[in-house]
């Protein structure tokens, strides 16, 4: 199992286009990823609606966790996809 724990910097959060593109990458990866607030919940990441509905807004810590197969690349390219979200 892979954990990632990043800030969220940018400055609308995660909207509708990086869910999508993270949810996306997540339901490729064939891995199971749960994505939640520090602290929170932890919810399906290849859900679009169950990642828009963390409300993750700028200045948020958000953690990853992956499991499955080659866990460590898939976490590392999900975690590029929130870093670099427009």
């Amino acid at each position: 199992m892979a954990t990632r724990t990043i800030t969220i910097n940018d400055p609308v959060g995660i909207h509708a286009r990086p869910a999508a593109q993270f949810a996306q990458a997540v339901t490729a990866s064939g891995c199971n990823v749960t994505i939640a607030k520090e602290g929170g919940n932890a919810v399906p990441a290849g859900s679009i609606l169950s990642v828009m509905g963390l409300g993750i807004k700028q200045g948020d810590a958000v953690v990853i966790d992956v499991q499955g197969a080659d866990d460590e690349t898939v976490a590392d390219n999900l975690v590029n996809i929130l870093v670099n979200a427009e």
